[in-house]
């Protein structure tokens, strides 16, 4: 996973007014906890400590040299003890990167038999945080607030989740998705405001011939191909069919494919694509396998020229760096059709060719078959059933005035038969709260077909990503019902005017 090293900065406020004695002890906690941490191994970066906050010009400082560093993704505050927080304003007016208030203390307990009024003025942060959140609250700042004791689990896991999501925000910003033809003709969705994008989440997407991508693919030499085709071998499958040779030189066609789009999405230093069947001239087959498997290396995809939707599975994948295993992943998504049988409704997603075998429940197969669109040659492409268990969807959509992120919490289960003549990826899946409620909230919403799916990501983490970016956030969950979810939008609506 090629993602950038970045750090977070924990910043400890307090006041000169409490004496020497007691700004050592915060600042001998506020290392401790820091150090602490960092030594747990759960947070995805690490935390840098910065000296005691004490003065409105110390406060913006601090604030100018965060915005200046390129690897601080993040900061972290913590009122040890009372801030009067119109210190703060000239410091939060200037900040450019996300911000996480935790609520928490260096003891865990009361010490009811030894608390003197020493202890109380050191340990203020039910006090001081109270402060501080009305500050933040008066100026209608962007920000996640944690409460619980710095060394329980929990706190420690809801941390690195927002550390995730800053990561990816702050990997966002130099996103570039490259864009091999326009969106598919005639289909909204998958179009939008480019510009805007850019402002709102740093996104580039400039426009490539498919010419570009040929000529990469007219360099690769048969050597490469041949030494890609041992490894498709080694790590996968092959159903060869009635007839090898076809099937091998197809299967070799897509490692051409893979080769050149390595190569050109290196040189051009982009970590999302998006492919249009109708825009293939000079290519004998629609990418399939050699996109699967830059997807499961870290990059972003969606098809049809859907930019926005290749953005969020690179956003998804810089969110889950380090955490992918065997049963945990992410992918790009489609919803194909559904199952509607009375009390066994479910939705079948797909693609033609490119979901991510991330979420392949056993080891894929590559197989060659006609695609039926696109008037090109049989693509070879990855063919497996989706790991089972809870996850989400999410989908990105333009909205006009605003960027609109649809979430629905779903639970993907294993098919009831075997699909022996649709050879493609798949993952069916029961939407919370059912079928019926989860599609008319979806329609309702305007979320779009394409999806970016994951077992890991959680709807808080989707919502700080919201919070973060100033994106509207819609989230379909067990709790949903059509009258409370027309009542949301029509807030929202009321709200981005």
């Amino acid at each position: 996973m090629f993602i950038k090293k970045y750090v977070f900065w924990f910043l400890t406020g307090s006041q000169d007014l409490y004496g020497e004695e007691t700004l050592k002890q915060v600042a001998k906690d506020s290392k401790e906890i820091v150090d602490s941490l960092n030594a747990t191994k759960v947070l995805p970066c690490e935390l840098v400590w910065k000296p005691t906050l004490l003065t409105p010009q110390s406060i913006l400082k601090t604030m100018q040299e965060a915005n200046a560093d390129e690897e601080c993704a993040g900061i972290i505050c913590w009122m040890h003890t009372f801030s009067p927080a119109k210190m703060w304003i000239g410091g939060l007016n200037i900040n450019k990167k996300p911000l996480l208030q935790l609520n928490t203390q260096y003891n865990v307990k009361i010490p009811y038999a030894t608390m003197d009024m020493d202890f109380m003025n050191l340990n203020q942060s039910a006090h001081g945080d109270r402060e501080f959140g009305f500050i933040t609250s008066r100026m209608d700042l962007p920000r996640k607030v944690i409460v619980g004791h710095w060394a329980d689990e929990t706190t420690q896991k809801r941390i690195a989740d927002w550390m995730r999501v800053a990561r990816a925000v702050a990997d966002g910003k130099s996103l570039k998705v490259v864009r091999f033809g326009d969106n598919m003709r005639e289909v909204a969705v998958t179009d939008g405001d480019k510009v805007e994008a850019m402002i709102r989440y740093g996104w580039s997407v400039p426009y490539y011939g498919i010419g570009d991508l040929v000529a990469y693919m007219d360099k690769v030499t048969q050597a490469e191909i041949d030494e890609l085709y041992e490894t498709y071998c080694k790590e996968y499958e092959i159903v060869y069919g009635d007839d090898k040779e076809f099937t091998i030189s197809h299967i070799k066609e897509q490692a051409k494919i893979e080769i050149a789009l390595r190569r050109f999405l290196k040189d051009n230093d982009a970590t999302a694509l998006c492919t249009n069947f109708q825009d293939l001239h000079g290519m004998k087959q629609l990418p399939g396998l050699a996109i699967q498997r830059l997807l499961a290396d870290g990059y972003g995809f969606a098809a049809e020229g859907d930019w926005k939707t290749a953005a969020l599975v690179r956003t998804f994948k810089a969110m889950t760096e380090g955490l992918v295993t065997k049963g945990k992943g992410n992918a790009f998504m489609e919803d194909y059709t559904y199952n509607l049988e009375k009390g066994n409704e479910a939705d079948m997603g797909s693609h033609m060719l490119e979901v991510d075998p991330e979420i392949a429940v056993s080891k894929p197969k590559i197989e060659v078959h006609p695609l039926g669109i696109g008037g090109k040659e049989d693509p070879a492409r990855l063919v497996f059933d989706a790991i089972e268990g809870d996850g989400l969807v999410a989908a990105v959509v333009d909205m006009g005035n605003r960027f609109r992120c649809v979430v629905n919490e779903i639970n993907v289960i294993p098919p009831e038969a075997p699909l022996p003549k649709l050879p493609v990826a798949r993952m069916l899946w029961k939407p919370y709260p059912n079928l019926t409620t989860s599609a008319e909230a979806w329609i309702l919403a305007g979320g779009g077909h394409h999806t970016a799916f994951s077992n890991i990501i959680t709807t808080e983490m989707l919502r700080d990503w919201a919070e973060m970016t100033g994106t509207e956030c819609v989230v379909i969950d067990k709790d949903t019902t059509i009258p409370q979810i027309r009542n949301e939008l029509r807030w929202n609506a009321t709200s981005y005017k």
